[in-house]
């Protein structure tokens, strides 16, 4: 939220009222002698219009400050009145205390997902998020953005330049759990990368790219991993002409809406079935999941394993079944089924 220009404004609002006081106050020391007490009265009274007797007769350089000063007091209370009123129509009160509810909700987040920009990556990255059941804070620069966000209660948002250290510290990034930035400029990315590992070394982090040379970079700098959507989206486009089938396919189990299959991860770190076969756990017949690959404790993958593949404590499952099947399987692993 764009409170800090705000809060100038109103205090060059204040500080012109305690201009005009003190510029009254000492106006009334220098022409008239008065003493501090009584020009600081004075002043009070005359820009007050309170109709009062002056202190002391006024001289004429006396008459002519207060006229000037009634005149000058007028046009700054105009001012400052509709200044006001224009806070108040606008909304900039209620603004401030939904800023400061989301602040405390923000603040108060453990485990939960940041995303640099909400532009078109953003924004598909957060309603995947979103679906997953998953705490998103977005934080972007752009008013218009900033106005979209506030009408979706459902999404935590820091308006300002992810790229600033303060900016990001808003987000509670110290205890998030994951950073996603989706920044058009590849240079802004890296410094958020940079700047996020310093505030949080265990946070993982996905960055997209434009550039291939920046992918290094941005891997170096910390970027658990970077994603390019152009190159995603060219290698999409061949595919729908020489296997379209194929492509729609995936994109039926990864990106439909309703969820009714998915893709999920499983651990086995705490299985029954450490140390024992597929074929021993008999996923299909207990759960009706399938398991489609497993990563294995050094990293590499096993494509549609065998029957005999034998379960290690340090493995994680993919499969593929409806969210019902897929914790059923999850029960199954763990011998609570």
């Amino acid at each position: 939220m764009r409170k800090q220009g705000s809060f100038k404004h109103i205090y060059f609002l204040l500080s012109l009222i305690l201009g005009i006081i003190i510029l009254g106050t000492l106006g009334y020391v220098f022409i008239e002698n008065y003493r501090l007490l009584d020009a600081f009265y004075m002043t009070i009274e005359t820009i007050g219009t309170v109709g009062f007797r002056e202190i002391k007769p006024l001289s004429d350089g006396g008459k002519i400050f207060t006229a000037l000063l009634i005149i000058l007091s007028f046009g700054c209370f105009g001012y400052v009145i509709t200044t006001f009123t224009k806070f108040m129509v606008e909304g900039f009160f209620k603004n401030y205390f939904q800023f400061a509810k989301m602040k405390k909700k923000i603040s108060q987040l453990e485990g939960h997902i940041i995303v640099c920009g909400y532009g078109n990556n953003g924004s598909e990255t957060i309603r995947e998020l979103l679906e997953h059941n998953e705490k998103v804070v977005v934080v972007d620069n752009s008013t218009t953005i900033i106005e979209q966000l506030k009408n979706k209660p459902e999404i935590l948002f820091i308006e300002g330049d992810a790229t600033n250290e303060d900016v990001l510290r808003e987000t509670n990034i110290e205890t998030a759990k994951a950073l996603i930035t989706t920044m058009p400029n590849d240079a802004d990315n890296l410094y958020i990368v940079l700047t996020a590992k310093e505030l949080n070394n265990k946070i993982t982090i996905v960055s997209r790219a434009s550039d291939n040379h920046s992918i290094k970079k941005l891997k170096r700098a910390g970027a658990n991993n970077v994603i390019m959507p152009d190159k995603i989206g060219g290698n999409r486009m061949a595919k729908l002409v020489v296997q379209p089938d194929i492509v729609e396919f995936m994109e039926y189990i990864f990106l439909q809406q309703k969820r009714d299959i998915k893709v999920d991860e499983v651990s086995c770190s705490h299985s029954v079935f450490i140390n024992k076969s597929i074929r021993e756990l008999d996923v299909r017949n207990a759960s009706g999941a399938n398991i489609l690959g497993i990563r294995t404790g050094d990293g590499n993958y096993v494509i549609n394993p065998s029957a005999d593949t034998i379960i290690h404590s340090d493995d994680k499952l993919f499969v593929l079944g409806s969210p019902i099947q897929n914790e059923k399987l999850k029960e199954v692993l763990k011998g609570s089924a």
